[in-house]
């Protein structure tokens, strides 16, 4: 590994962990604006034109909060149980591609805009996305509070339910692929056909979106999915004690996911950042992507703001009877039509 390389990796990591970030405190600015729209109220609009500095004000807000710690707390656990839930999140963002290969005139070279790519992105995706429940669950029992326990115990059961229906549709898309590189699945649906290209009009896969988008909203932890929290239940659930920075951290993970999970869904049904002269101006493909993630989170933020939250018996039964059956059948109905009619991938 050159010193080049390893440079332009650091650089990489660097520009997408403040983009993400920034991200993230706009995209809470744009949910309690959409949650104003639907609710025919104004929303933020004191801080900055158009309520635009919100987000600022909110972070130094909680920056300046009294950090407190539970006196019977399990303190070590308590502490790291935030960035545990916080990192694998922003780890599983390396190996999305965001862009294709482009020239920069500063180093005067083609880089590829993506972190790094794996032969094996969709197994680390797997690998990552499942540690994300250790934070919650550890948050819960480490703050010695019954509300916080309760809100872990339902986080672990709800991930382990929906990981396996979120697994198996992404094995619907490996099997019409015939790969686990992300950047192969996105070429592959570039092509003379344009949008009908994009997998999610294949004829197999058109199914296995909604049950992986079903499945992400409810590993984010999302409205109808968000029993963990239930604030008319639990309080807030598993970070019912915690304050400062450390809840913030919290927040930042669930909004992360929800980018990753949009950012996963992009790349595997909707051409990533394939989109009109794109291999003309390759700069292009950043603004497709961040667009196509950007209505994934708006119907994310849609259905938070339309659908009531599930009974938690309904909602394990959801899971169970229902999605984890649809992604078998999927995979079932994937592997037949791989079989007759092979895939003719550009």
């Amino acid at each position: 590994m050159t010193t080049a390389v390893l440079l332009e990796w650091v650089i990489k990591s660097a520009i997408i962990l403040f983009v993400l970030v920034t991200a993230v405190a706009y995209l809470t600015f744009l949910e309690r604006k959409v949650m104003s729209w639907i609710q025919l109220r104004i929303g933020p609009n004191r801080v900055g034109p158009w309520g635009l500095l919100q987000p600022l004000a909110d972070g130094v807000k909680m920056i300046f909060k009294e950090d407190i710690i539970p006196t019977e707390a399990n303190r070590w656990l308590y502490v790291i149980a935030p960035a545990i839930s916080l990192i694998p999140a922003l780890m599983t963002f390396i190996v999305i591609p965001y862009g294709s290969v482009v020239h920069v005139p500063i180093l005067d070279r083609d880089v590829a805009l993506r972190v790094t790519s794996m032969n094996i992105g969709l197994l680390y995706i797997f690998a990552l996305t499942s540690l994300g429940v250790y934070g919650l669950v550890l948050a819960g029992w480490a703050s010695n509070n019954k509300y916080s326990l309760l809100g872990g115990l339902r986080s672990s059961a709800q991930m382990i339910s929906y990981e396996l229906a979120f697994g198996i549709s992404i094995v619907s898309v490996l099997l019409y692929t015939g790969t686990l590189d992300l950047s192969v699945i996105v070429g592959q649906q570039s092509g003379r056909f344009g949008v009908l290209g994009w997998n999610f009009f294949k004829v197999p896969l058109f199914l296995v979106f909604i049950v992986y988008y079903i499945a992400s909203l409810a590993e984010c932890n999302r409205t109808p999915f968000d029993l963990p929290e239930a604030e008319s239940e639990l309080v807030a659930g598993y970070h019912t004690e915690y304050s400062s920075m450390k809840f913030v951290m919290f927040q930042m993970a669930e909004y992360i996911n929800l980018i990753t999970a949009s950012s996963i869904a992009v790349t595997l049904f909707f051409g990533g950042y394939i989109g009109p002269k794109v291999n003309y101006y390759p700069w292009l493909g950043l603004v497709y992507f961040a667009l196509k993630v950007l209505v994934l989170i708006l119907l994310a933020m849609w259905i938070r703001f339309t659908l009531p939250r599930f009974r938690y018996d309904q909602l394990m039964r959801f899971g169970w009877k229902f999605l984890l059956p649809a992604a078998i059948v999927n995979v079932i109905i994937t592997a037949t039509v791989v079989l007759f009619w092979p895939p003719q991938h550009p």
